[in-house]
């Protein structure tokens, strides 16, 4: 009763959570108003805009550009995981200085110890404070891998949305 009291929206909140994507002042599909309006909370209540940051698609800045993955390859300033599957890089070629460790076992992966993880890997284990980019073919896995290390407690995630296929293109007109 109080939630439905503070937020006097009881059919909107599921559309929201739904539509993980709403920004404030944008409509909500099927209601009859706007994000923004939901901060206007019963006295004493929490205001809606930290509560809607926690349903949002992934921190702020997550993507990188393909300058940019070369500036932080090249002062060793990030952890580039490549999260396609082995066979993909053998046919197909990998990032320099990547580590490769797919979809499929990056939950499992970023919860091994560190010894764990480079006899498995062949490299270092990201900490959760190191800065992360995550890689895959052309972005779509490696956003996956992005919400699954920020759910694991990693802090600084990213991802090259362009992935091996922007890689490749942008080297060859190097």
């Amino acid at each position: 009763m109080a939630l439905r009291r503070c937020w006097r929206l009881p059919g909107v909140v599921p559309r929201l959570l739904w539509t993980s994507t709403a920004q404030p002042g944008a409509s909500v599909p099927g209601g009859r108003m706007s994000v923004s309006s939901l901060g206007k909370t019963h006295p004493g209540c929490k205001t809606t805009e930290s509560l809607l940051r926690r349903f949002s698609s992934g921190p702020p800045g997550t993507d990188v550009s393909y300058d940019q993955l070369k500036q932080l390859l090249a002062g060793r300033k990030s952890v580039v995981v490549d999260v396609r599957e082995p066979w993909e890089l053998r046919e197909y070629g990998f990032i320099p200085g990547s580590v490769n460790v797919p979809l499929g076992q990056v939950n499992t992966a970023f919860q091994l110890s560190p010894e764990e993880f480079k006899e498995k890997y062949g490299d270092e284990m990201p900490q959760q404070t190191d800065n992360i980019v995550f890689t895959c073919l052309a972005g779509v896995r490696s956003k996956n891998a992005l919400n699954t290390a920020a759910s694991l407690g990693y802090k600084h995630v990213q991802h090259y949305p362009g992935g091996w296929q922007d890689w490749v293109k942008n080297e060859q007109h190097k």
